[in-house]
């Protein structure tokens, strides 16, 4: 299985350095260097991890003949892609690989259908999961355990008890839909705070 492990950002400094970012959990694994991975597009690859180092919070990486800034420009937004054997499991009982996540179906605790998993976005604080919601729309769903309380792999799921106003906007929508004569003042309020959940 082919699994998309970063995205080439910017040239760093003038000795073929890039900037990347990060789509796997196992960065130590799947970007170290000896590491050598295919490409999207295909022309740009294969690519052999040379040296990696963590620069400002942010993975630098040179590959092997890549010796200046041109060269790393040239690689500019390419995907970088490793194999991955689909039955291998992360050592820890609690973490899982994009791929095992990936089209799961989103539901609250009480089985209210939220939407379904479409990607999973690895940001320096957390990770995100990007779900699509039966409508089209897509909501952004912190990645930790507060929020997300189950994954059941063999039910394709994952359960989630989202704090107020990080998936539901109704409570805008149900202060508009209820407006009175009268009482503008208290319904502006309603909305206002509504707006500052989001």
């Amino acid at each position: 299985m082919q699994l998309v492990v970063a995205r080439i950002g910017r040239a760093h400094g003038i000795k073929g350095e890039v900037t990347v970012e990060v789509r796997t959990d196992e960065p130590e694994l799947r970007l170290g260097p000896g590491a050598v991975l295919t490409t999207d597009p295909a022309s740009a690859g294969p690519l052999t991890i040379e040296t990696g180092r963590v620069h400002s919070g942010r993975l630098l990486l040179r590959f092997e003949g890549v010796r200046d800034r041109n060269g790393a420009e040239a690689l500019r937004n390419t995907l970088l892609i490793a194999d991955v054997d689909p039955a291998e499991l992360p050592e820890e009982p609690d973490e899982y690989y994009d791929h095992q996540l990936m089209d799961l179906d989103v539901v609250l605790t009480d089985g209210t259908e939220v939407g379904r998993i479409t990607e999973i976005t690895h940001l320096p604080s957390q990770d995100l999961f990007i779900v699509e919601r039966p409508d089209g729309t897509e909501v952004m769903i912190p990645f930790v355990e507060q929020i997300v309380t189950e994954i059941d792999l063999e039910a394709q799921r994952a359960v989630i008890d989202p704090p107020p106003g990080l998936i539901d906007d109704r409570a805008e929508i149900a202060s508009a839909r209820d407006d009175e004569p009268g009482d503008d003042t208290e319904n502006a309020d309603d909305t206002e705070n509504a707006g500052d959940a989001n």
